[in-house]
């Protein structure tokens, strides 16, 4: 049986803020951790992808990345999902334009994003249950 969860740790991707694979939630905001500087993150809440769910217990984006075939390659699935994440808790039901406008800063060369947008609106229909 193949494990549903997505788990990558931090990419290091392009390192000047362009790419989005760095992505982690710095105090529940989405950022690229490679424009952080350490004084910045100091006593703040720093949440990975790894830190949303467990193999047992994945989060519902998690779930939907592996459900709706939104990772590929992997390399940008742990941006995304913290993107998604920061914009589901401030937007539970946001639109495919709000969804496009919240991943804009995470670029993916294998999806097409048709996939992604489509875990992010599943996700958000599963986190409404």
């Amino acid at each position: 049986m193949q494990p549903r969860l997505i788990t990558l740790h931090v990419n290091g991707g392009c390192e000047k803020g362009d790419c989005g694979a760095c992505a982690v939630l710095l105090d529940g905001r989405a950022v690229n951790s490679c424009l952080v500087l350490a004084w910045q993150a100091e006593g703040a809440e720093i949440v990975t992808d790894t830190g949303l769910g467990t193999m047992d217990d994945p989060h519902p984006l998690q779930e939907a990345f592996a459900d709706a075939g939104a990772a590929q390659c992997g390399y940008c699935t742990p941006g995304m999902i913290v993107a998604a994440k920061a914009l589901l808790d401030r937007t539970p039901h946001p639109t495919e334009d709000e969804i496009r406008e919240a991943i804009s800063g995470n670029l993916c060369r294998c999806t097409g994003y048709a996939q992604i947008v489509k875990a992010i609106q599943m996700a958000a229909e599963r986190m409404d249950e």
